[in-house]
């Protein structure tokens, strides 16, 4: 029973080490697939497609969007993405989507 408490331990403890690391580590291109691709496919918008993600080349109007949304676009907030991310990912999309 104790090597069973202890394994599930070891294994728990694991489990969050990567996911931390994943998170410290996680850059705009991940932080895109995981938050973005899924409306923004190949930097277009599936809701607006006169709204695409190509041609926008300001970081601050990005982060704004992250933390505004609107059109249809839900709101970010820091706890979901945070400001560090969000720069992360705006330089993502102007480096990506040109």
């Amino acid at each position: 029973m104790k090597k069973s408490i202890f394994m599930a331990t070891v294994v728990v403890s694991i489990s969050l080490m990567s996911v931390a690391a994943f998170a410290a580590g996680a850059g705009g291109e991940e932080i895109f697939k995981a938050k973005c691709a899924a409306c923004h496919p190949g930097g277009g918008n599936i809701i607006n497609p006169n709204k695409p993600l190509k041609g926008i080349k300001n970081t601050k109007v990005i982060v704004n969007k992250i933390r505004k949304g609107g059109g249809g676009m839900p709101v970010f907030d820091t706890k979901t993405i945070s400001d560090t991310d969000a720069k992360l990912l705006a330089g993502y999309i102007i480096k990506t989507f040109k």
